[in-house]
């Protein structure tokens, strides 16, 4: 192709960024799927993108992931946002923040499964290393179907001092680690920041030495940890549980 954009492949990706409103130069579908072009076609007039019918070869040829599922949109690159305008964002929201860490998450199937989990958990925003780490990227996408679109991104150049400019903003920091307490019995209500580390790496001295507080999920079996997007969940899930808990207590 000789258009370098950003691709994004998928049906649930492509809708999802058309739903989003991403800028878009130009859509992809395999000839003959009828019922699925239809789909497309509706949300891409609403759009003014434009939709090419192409045999399946083509699309195999320019796919990044290999798993096109016959579409694949060219799209402008998923903007990340600074530091500050993350957290204006997130404190604009009527619930009390929840920010993602992600330190040097390297694993594209991690980070789109995390961004999955994010949306659904409805966390305010999710903050990524710009060196040593994953961004943003066709596979990323792909694995988090569409859930990518809805999510602000920031890029630091440092997590250990970005976590001492969450503190000063008032935010917890809670590093998941197995050096920490057992993460359900602890109070996780309140502005939280949620701090994971990669998946070899862990968080790394100086990152853990930042955060206020650490927890683990206790191991029953025989490995001694866990991947980091299913540690993600499980732990932003116990952080929304406590919360509404929290708030029914206050009704």
């Amino acid at each position: 192709m000789e258009d370098k954009s950003f691709l994004i492949e998928g049906k649930n990706s492509v809708l999802e960024a058309l739903k989003a409103g991403r800028p878009m130069n130009k859509i992809y579908v395999k000839k003959g799927d009828r019922a699925f072009i239809k789909r497309i076609n509706e949300l891409a007039r609403q759009n003014n993108v434009p939709v090419v019918e192409v045999d399946e070869n083509y699309l195999n040829r320019i796919s990044e992931t290999k798993k096109h599922q016959g579409v694949i949109a060219q799209a402008s690159l998923k903007p990340y946002l600074d530091f500050e305008e993350l957290l204006t964002k997130a404190s604009s929201k009527t619930r009390e923040p929840f920010i993602a860490v992600l330190n040097e998450i390297e694993d594209p199937v991690n980070l789109g499964s995390i961004l999955r989990t994010c949306d659904c958990l409805g966390v305010n925003g999710v903050i990524i290393p710009k060196r040593r780490a994953c961004g943003v990227t066709p596979t990323v996408m792909k694995v988090s179907e569409g859930a990518g679109e809805y999510v602000d991104i920031a890029r630091v150049t440092n997590i250990a001092s970005t976590l001492e400019k969450l503190k000063e903003k008032g935010i917890w920091v809670v590093g998941a680690d197995m050096d920490g307490e057992v993460y359900y019995e602890k109070d996780l209500t309140g502005p939280l920041a949620l701090v994971v580390g990669g998946e070899d790496k862990g968080l790394g001295k100086l990152v853990k030495e930042r955060c206020d507080f650490l927890v683990k999920i206790p191991m029953m079996g025989h490995v001694t940890s866990m991947n980091a997007a299913v540690a993600f969940a499980v732990i932003g899930y116990e952080i929304i549980r406590q919360r509404a808990l929290k708030d029914a207590g206050k009704a």
